[in-house]
């Protein structure tokens, strides 16, 4: 059995099992604003403090939708390892994902990680789907659930 088959065999025997859960991150305004001035979204909504407190149903300002979905990777980096002989992970893309909740300015939130499902995509490398959801700290629902692709590419010595 190859190095691969046996990462590949050890994975399956984990699907459906919680790999873990990260770190709480702090969404504060400065952390909004950055976001929205990188992505050039200024939506009112998450930077304008004053309005939101008066006009927006959620009482204040939100974090963007895409904030909170952009921090999976450093969600990921606190819960899940390298496998054996890994050269690199990239990102594959999303299946499902689904916003259910705003993230009130303020409000901490982590990553809760299970193994959805892996297949051998070629020689060097496996395909493995993520269950992603981020948890609010305080709320029974979740900011985001998605079914996160990541393509892992073992060295080839």
């Amino acid at each position: 059995m190859s190095q691969i088959q046996s990462i590949l065999q050890d994975l399956e025997a984990q699907v459906n099992v919680e790999l873990g859960v990260s770190n709480w991150i702090e969404i504060d305004q400065s952390l909004i604003d950055g976001f929205g001035k990188l992505t050039r979204d200024d939506q009112w909504i998450h930077s304008d403090v004053e309005r939101a407190a008066l006009e927006s149903p959620f009482g204040g300002t939100i974090a963007h939708g895409f904030l909170t979905l952009s921090l999976a990777s450093r969600f990921a980096l606190d819960v899940i390892q390298p496998l054996p002989g890994e050269g690199m992970a990239v990102n594959y893309g999303f299946d499902k994902l689904r916003f259910l909740a705003p993230v009130p300015c303020g409000a901490r939130v982590r990553g809760r990680f299970s193994l959805s499902g892996v297949r051998q995509k070629s020689d060097n490398s496996l395909l493995r789907t993520l269950r992603l959801v981020v948890e609010i700290k305080g709320s029974e629902t979740p900011a985001l659930i998605a079914e996160w692709l990541g393509m892992v590419v073992f060295d080839q010595t």
